[in-house]
């Protein structure tokens, strides 16, 4: 099981996905010879050549339409925004056309189309680098939404979403980039399923359900609540279509839960999973669903961001809320 940071296996996953099938390509803003401002596609353009990873002029919205127009071709193509903020340019063409044309053609047009974006914070960048949109797109119907949290599922969730037939949003923890785990290199079939969420701490007292860069944060104020609290952490992986059931299960033990994203609170996907689990467990809860979210204004400057980010303090305040009830 080799050790490897979530951009190495991301990197390997997409190079193993380009060896296999020569009609996966890449394409975005210095993705090719730079090898992507976080060295994700490193080396990938060397290998594949300009043909198959392409270096495009600094226009999301255009890579998006030429990468739909490559899927209607027989493509597989792999678009890389280069930071969070920067996908707006290219939300008319996801949502207009990449989410609707599989619906609008009554079936017959497929767009295997795969949006790798980094997002969230913790990196002290700049305006429009630390954002985290993933709730306009898992609203958006046709899309399937996925966060990976850590290199083993990088590794296997790059090549199941390049896989498949839907177009999918890849969000990717930019903060997790350089943060290392073993990767097993195992049979595909022994895969965990792409839009599955998982526990990742069992707990006994309440459950945190997380994604992409809260996992990490959920897992720490797990260790730092134990002896105290047991408490178990969900990942979701899979945004849209949300995978509940495990969460379902939990709540009906541990009676409680937190919702915890980086996203601001408003209207986010913590309130998405709180108005479900309200539904499905209203008699299992023993206090409100808790949400802990980033503040619902614009993401403040590097030096202000810490006091935005959800940590594990915020965490385990809301866990000891959730016990007051």
């Amino acid at each position: 099981m080799p050790t490897m940071t979530l951009a190495k296996a991301l990197n390997a996953g997409l190079r193993k996905a380009m060896e296999e099938d020569p009609k996966v390509l890449m394409m975005g803003e210095d993705v090719g010879k730079l090898g992507g401002v976080f060295r994700v596609t490193d080396g990938l353009q060397k290998d594949f050549g300009e043909d198959r990873v392409i270096d495009t002029p600094l226009a999301e919205s255009g890579i998006l339409g030429t990468a739909i127009g490559l899927a209607m071709r027989g493509y597989r193509p792999i678009c890389e925004i280069q930071f969070d903020g920067f996908v707006y340019p290219a939300y008319d063409q996801i949502v207009s056309q990449l989410a609707k044309m599989h619906y609008r053609s009554q079936g017959k047009i497929r767009l295997p189309v795969v949006v790798r974006i980094p997002f969230g914070g913790g990196i002290g960048a700049v305006e429009h680098h630390s954002e985290s949109p993933e709730a306009y797109f898992a609203h958006t119907a046709g899309l399937k939404v996925v966060a990976c949290s850590n290199p083993a599922d990088g590794y296997t969730m790059i090549q199941q979403a390049i896989r498949s037939d839907d177009p999918i949003i890849f969000f990717e923890p930019k903060r997790r980039y350089w943060e290392k785990a073993e990767v097993a290199e195992a049979p595909d079939d022994d895969w965990y399923p792409l839009h599955r969420s998982r526990t990742v701490a069992a707990g006994t007292d309440c459950t945190v359900v997380a994604y992409g860069p809260m996992v990490k944060t959920a897992l720490e104020a797990a260790a730092a609540a134990h002896g105290e609290r047991s408490l178990e952490v969900i990942d979701l992986r899979t945004l849209s279509p949300l995978d509940l059931d495990p969460v379902y299960e939990s709540v009906s033990r541990t009676h409680r839960l937190v919702v915890v994203h980086e996203a601001p609170g408003n209207l986010g996907l913590g309130s998405e999973i709180a108005a479900r689990v309200t539904e499905r467990c209203f008699y299992d809860l023993e206090a409100p669903v808790l949400r802990v979210a980033g503040y619902d204004t614009p993401y403040p400057p590097a030096r202000l961001e810490e006091e935005y980010l959800p940590d594990l303090d915020r965490v385990l305040d809301a866990v000891d809320r959730s016990f007051a009830f």
